[in-house]
């Protein structure tokens, strides 16, 4: 008898429904065509145990399933529940009329008990799109998909469950997940808040500026000065996700298998922080079944690199062209994957080798040349593409022991938020393009003309620190987002000449 399920195959952060066609007739043998990898292959073994503890019989017969379309891998344990209800109609061991209204997905136990499984979310949206009437999944991934509205999600803890509900209705209860209350319950909490912060004002005032505009920016600095503990503090005064936004963010985090167990949709920025020996690969996203990167799991959030001259170049340099293009392509020879990465990148490190370089009370004992060897560990390439420089000073005992009287996150987030819904306005007709840092050429002549004393500023600071001409872009994007933070619509010279302040490390006199 020939009966067909349906499954899906995530590719990216998009799901395609395959059909899973099982038949079984006259022999002996079992067969699994259409592209899938050695996981799906080892499903017999599972289905096999799962069925015969729980009180079914494996037939004693031919069975051959195809999975169609035959030209997509399929890929992972994910297919071990609809082949096995397949296998159960199909030898006639069940008798159910609602096997086309649902995609079934899940990884059998061998006792027949369901295990989570990865893009749950991404599937969820595709069947809604296809006008499947529901989805049966794990129970750990049901919260996960039950956000998709207008779809009936179904959790099951084992196979039996599955079964039962197919044939007679009952046994699984429907998942119901209020979005909206689920977006904003934790849309304002703050972990860490600026207000504990003492002294610093300067950097503040810069990382205030980069999430305004969304820029990226690198903090110099002794050890103990502050780096890390800022940097930790930024997602607190970026805008607060939109629904679309958290949407997109969770398809990620669903398709790496980062989304925790009862966690229906991610609502606070991103904020990841990869260890300095990390890879190529894991960092940009890849593998032999490409799976998405830090940059990616990045995605609306912030990307923090720690010691950024301890990363290894190759590393580094793979960031190039995501930090431009906000996306990242994957090629493999039969095939390509495309993941959003558009990420602010905040990268800390030391001035020196020993650490005290520029340091007001603790001497340098770096050797002549090596700082500049030392900051030779980073490109000029990617120092371009880093709009703010900011030198990190460690705060005084005096400042230290004095209670904490700074601006908390939430009163400098309004300020942001001001700022950004200005570039909101600003750029409401232009696709792709939602703060300054993601400016073209063409935008820059158009939205960040500065008055005619602030360009005789900037070319006086372009032809005496030989500034790039990336960096000309950058500071022109930055004195735009100053100017929007003071609601002012023309760039002045003060906005240029700030603007100018935050490019230290493109003086020729840095590290002489």
């Amino acid at each position: 008898m020939l009966v067909k399920t349906y499954g899906s195959a995530v590719s990216g952060i998009e799901a395609y429904t395959i059909t899973l066609e099982v038949n079984v007739t006259t022999g002996i043998k079992f067969y699994i065509v259409g592209l899938p990898d050695n996981a799906v292959k080892e499903s017999q073994q599972r289905m096999e145990s799962a069925l015969k503890v729980n009180g079914w019989h494996w037939p004693g017969q031919k069975i051959v399933i195809n999975m169609a379309p035959a030209d997509i891998r399929k890929e992972g344990s994910a297919y071990d529940l609809p082949l096995a209800i397949g296998i159960l109609a199909a030898s006639e061991q069940i008798v159910s009329d609602k096997l086309g209204k649902y995609i079934i997905m899940g990884e059998l136990s061998l006792d027949g008990s369901l295990m989570p499984i990865k893009g749950v979310l991404p599937i969820a949206i595709k069947a809604k799109q296809e006008g499947y009437e529901g989805i049966i999944v794990p129970k750990q991934n049901s919260r996960e998909a039950a956000i998709v509205d207008g779809l009936k999600v179904y959790g099951a803890e084992t196979i039996r469950q599955v079964a039962q509900f197919l044939v007679t209705g009952e046994g699984l209860e429907q998942e119901m997940v209020d979005t909206d209350e689920e977006f904003r319950r934790n849309i304002d909490v703050i972990d860490f808040d600026f207000a504990e912060v003492k002294g610093q004002e300067k950097v503040k005032r810069a990382l205030e500026i980069a999430a305004a505009g969304g820029h990226n920016i690198l903090l110099i600095g002794a050890p103990g000065s502050g780096k890390s503990m800022m940097a930790k503090r930024l997602p607190s005064i970026l805008p607060p996700l939109t629904l679309d936004e958290a949407l997109e963010t969770t398809k990620i985090h669903s398709v790496a298998g980062k989304v925790s167990s009862g966690t229906s949709l991610i609502t606070r920025r991103p904020f990841r922080s990869p260890h300095h020996t990390i890879s190529d690969v894991a960092l940009v996203g890849g593998g032999a079944y490409p799976q998405p990167g830090e940059i990616s799991l990045s995605h609306n959030g912030v990307l923090f690199l720690d010691e950024l001259p301890e990363f290894k170049r190759s590393v580094l340099e793979v960031m190039r062209q995501p930090l431009e293009d906000r996306t990242i392509s994957i090629s493999r020879s039969k095939f390509s994957v495309d993941y959003p990465a558009s990420f602010m990148l905040v990268a800390s490190m030391n001035p020196c080798p020993c650490g005290y370089f520029n340091h007001p009370e603790r001497q340098c004992t770096c050797g002549p040349g090596m700082v500049q060897k030392y900051l030779g560990r980073i490109s000029g390439p990617l120092l371009d593409r880093i709009d703010l420089h900011i030198e990190v000073v460690p705060v005084p005992f005096a400042k230290l022991a004095e209670q904490p009287t700074g601006e908390s996150s939430r009163e400098i987030r309004k300020r942001v938020i001001a700022a950004r819904e200005i570039q909101n306005q600003r750029y409401s007709s232009i696709e792709g393009i939602h703060c300054n840092a993601q400016m073209t050429s063409k935008l820059l002549n158009k939205y960040a003309v500065p008055e005619e004393s602030g360009r005789l500023m900037l070319k006086t600071a372009m032809e005496k620190l030989g500034l790039s001409a990336r960096a000309y872009d950058r500071i022109l994007k930055v004195s735009r987002t100053i100017a929007d933070l003071e609601g002012s619509d023309n760039i002045k010279p003060c906005h240029i000449a700030e603007a100018i302040q935050y490019r230290s490390l493109d003086r020729d006199t840095w590290g002489n």
